[in-house]
């Protein structure tokens, strides 16, 4: 049985909005991700993820949105990007509906790092206006940070665009998707990294990689895409406790068999 509201009939979702208070959105983008991986990552990822903390939760899976604000990426031809008024308009219309529908908690799963900061404008909205409980998940971030002692390199070696990080992931959950044989390794240019404390720069991404890789690709593995994903899914299943449980979550506890 599906969690996906999109995937139910108007009386399964009536039905299953009565045993949980919690929903999830998941976002993600479609942007050039090397010559190796779909343009479509970030949202996979986000959906998958999705899918696993909704299965152990009990929460439901709203509608995947799947585009974002890309046009820092549009130096290669496939970038798919949209403004991000476009972007908080579909956030804000489809809450708006899941918050009249009775939902009380509210976790979005972000794909694709330039739709965090309206997430987090529009969460902090609801939070004031409707009286619910938010909570983000910045999926690349997380990753990172609960990759110590899987990949083999660190910093944007390890998690640059498309590199180690982000090709194990694809590895471990959509491999037919992933070509290996056009996976390079990519060294940053530290000179287009360094700024002045204060100072912004807005160049190009077509000076920073010559495919859309910052870092290394070529080490990744599926193996090591499983342990980040079952790590953080943990994370993130310790996170909604915390932070729904008390809120109304009335399915947890029957769900996930009492806690971490």
């Amino acid at each position: 049985m599906s969690d996906r509201i999109d995937e139910m009939s108007w009386v399964e979702f009536d039905r299953r909005r009565q045993g949980t208070k919690l929903v999830i959105v998941p976002t993600g983008a479609v942007e050039i991700y090397g010559p190796h991986l779909p343009m479509g990552s970030d949202g996979i990822v986000a959906t998958e993820i999705a899918t696993r903390v909704a299965g152990k939760t009990g929460a439901m899976i709203a509608p995947f949105i799947p585009l974002g604000e890309s046009s820092m990426l549009l130096d290669y031809p496939g970038t798919q990007t949209i403004r991000k008024s476009t972007f908080e308009s579909i956030i804000d219309d489809t809450c708006t509906n899941l918050i009249q529908y009775g939902f009380k908690n509210i976790l979005f799963i972000t794909g694709h790092a330039g739709n965090v900061d309206t997430v987090n404008y529009l969460a902090r909205r609801y939070q004031r206006q409707y009286g619910v409980t938010c909570g983000q998940v910045d999926w690349w971030r997380l990753a990172a940070a609960q990759s110590e002692g899987i990949l083999e390199l660190t910093g944007r070696m390890a998690h640059g665009h498309a590199s180690e990080c982000g090709t194990s992931v694809m590895l471990y959950l959509r491999p037919d998707l992933v070509d290996m044989s056009k996976a390079a390794r990519v060294e940053p240019r530290d000179d287009l990294y360094d700024s002045l404390p204060g100072f912004i720069r807005y160049g190009r991404f077509k000076d920073k990689t010559p495919n859309a890789i910052i870092g290394d690709a070529t080490i990744a593995s599926a193996d090591k895409g499983r342990l980040i994903i079952e790590r953080c899914v943990d994370r993130i299943i310790a996170f909604t406790k915390s932070e729904f449980d008390s809120r109304g979550l009335d399915s947890f506890e029957s769900t996930i068999g009492g806690g971490i």
